[in-house]
């Protein structure tokens, strides 16, 4: 059996940002700096005129919503047809988790649990429903910027707990998305970002440098930042019922279903790009079995 490992290659992606800070510390106004943004807002914080007139000025658009179904398929349409946008801001992230959780939490109470939260388990379904929408972001061809709100960071230290400073206040494993997380500050009449977690050389971990996008542009390369977004041909209509067809036919189809899917950073197969699914048909015809495409 040939190795499947290949010499490694430079790949130029799009920005993953993640914001967070306290409340006033100019978030909204940071994410919207960047280039042709697409605000989805969650808490109506970008109604008032400054920011209107800032999305104008940039070419953006805006659309509330603190529903995660409405914003998974938003995101699907930025993902899969052509728009002049190039920046996706969701701000804040934290409002839609808490909503969830909310909901879980009232779907899961019970005589014995009325708060539905025993052992955490209302996270489940919130993270779950996170996670979806996180995959979708990472196939995204714009630059994506996440705010969240703050919260206190308490580490252990010997025996003692100790208050080791800000982090984010949203899915606990939110960060993992990112190749870059910043938390912003004001000082005096300036505002800063610190790095918090970065894979980027040119964010070196705990670097504070004054916030602004041309900042990051030099940094990460403007030409990337700014270039117009290409869409994800998704799955049709024949592509999806032959694979289905297909996969009823074998005993491993549900595990190869599964794998494929999650493989591909899709919920469905409608959610699979034209290319992938077109792939694992072609596998299927012939016939192989004991691997995935």
């Amino acid at each position: 059996m040939a190795l499947r490992g290949k010499p490694p290659e430079t790949i130029t992606k799009r920005l993953k940002l993640l914001l967070y800070g306290p409340a006033g510390v100019g978030k909204t106004m940071a994410a919207i700096q960047f280039p042709k943004p697409y605000l989805i807002d969650t808490e109506r914080g970008a109604e008032n005129p400054a920011y209107v007139a800032k999305l104008k000025a940039a070419g953006g658009a805006y659309w509330f919503t603190v529903d995660a179904d409405e914003m998974i398929e938003e995101i699907r349409n930025l993902l899969s047809t052509e728009h002049p946008y190039r920046t996706l801001v969701i701000d804040p992230l934290t409002v839609l988790y808490n909503d969830l959780l909310d909901k879980s939490s009232a779907s899961l109470a019970t005589k014995d649990d009325p708060t539905g939260t025993a052992f955490g388990r209302h996270k489940g379904p919130a993270d779950k429903k996170i996670k979806h929408l996180l995959a979708l972001l990472l196939r995204l061809d714009m630059n994506v910027v996440i705010t969240s709100h703050a919260k206190t960071k308490w580490e252990k230290a010997g025996k003692e707990i100790i208050d080791a400073g800000q982090t984010f206040d949203c899915y606990g494993k939110l960060d993992y998305l990112f190749d870059l997380a910043l938390e912003v500050q004001r000082r005096g009449k300036e505002r800063v970002g610190i790095v918090r977690k970065t894979r980027l050389d040119s964010f070196p971990e705990a670097d504070i440098f004054p916030f602004s996008y041309d900042e990051i542009a030099v940094r990460y390369g403007r030409d990337v930042l700014e270039r117009d977004a290409k869409p994800e041909a998704l799955a049709t209509a024949e592509q999806i019922t032959e694979i289905k067809e297909l996969l009823d036919a074998r005993k491993d189809g549900d595990d190869l279903r599964e794998k494929w899917l999650a493989k591909a950073g899709a919920e469905t197969f409608e959610e699979m790009s034209s290319d992938a699914i077109s792939k694992c048909i072609n596998f299927l015809r012939s016939g192989a079995a004991g691997k995935a495409a």
